[in-house]
């Protein structure tokens, strides 16, 4: 249970992480600035990082560590491929991986909740 809570915080990060002003986010930025330790780079070795603390947030997701290094490959594909299924339109169909379904009603959950602030903060 503990592995899906992990990867499902990953892919609410990733989501989040579309949103937010990400210019300050810059790998080769940060390390130039010694930023690394103090953001908790998960690319440094874990005795490098220190203590666990919240680097990083955004409405209700947030991270311990730098969602740079935090977020996976598969969790930014899942994301992209949500938001142009939801472009172009095209219904979830029942050839996709369970993995994949999962990851979109989680996204689609996170979607609602985003137009949902947006439409509250309009009145």
């Amino acid at each position: 249970m503990r592995f899906e809570r992990n990867r499902n915080k990953k892919l609410i990060v990733a989501f989040h992480f579309q949103f937010a002003n990400r210019a300050g986010w810059n790998c080769d930025a940060c390390r130039k600035t010694g930023l690394e330790k103090k953001r908790r780079c998960g690319f440094l070795p874990t005795e490098d990082r220190g203590s666990p603390r919240l680097v990083w947030a955004r409405k209700h997701a947030q991270a311990e560590e730098c969602p740079k290094s935090l977020v996976t490959g598969e969790s930014l594909a899942f994301v992209e491929e949500f938001f142009i299924r939801r472009q172009l339109g095209m219904a979830d169909t029942l050839e996709l991986a369970a993995r994949k379904v999962d990851a979109f009603v989680i996204l689609r959950g996170e979607m609602e909740r985003e137009e949902r602030d947006v439409t509250s903060t309009e009145h």
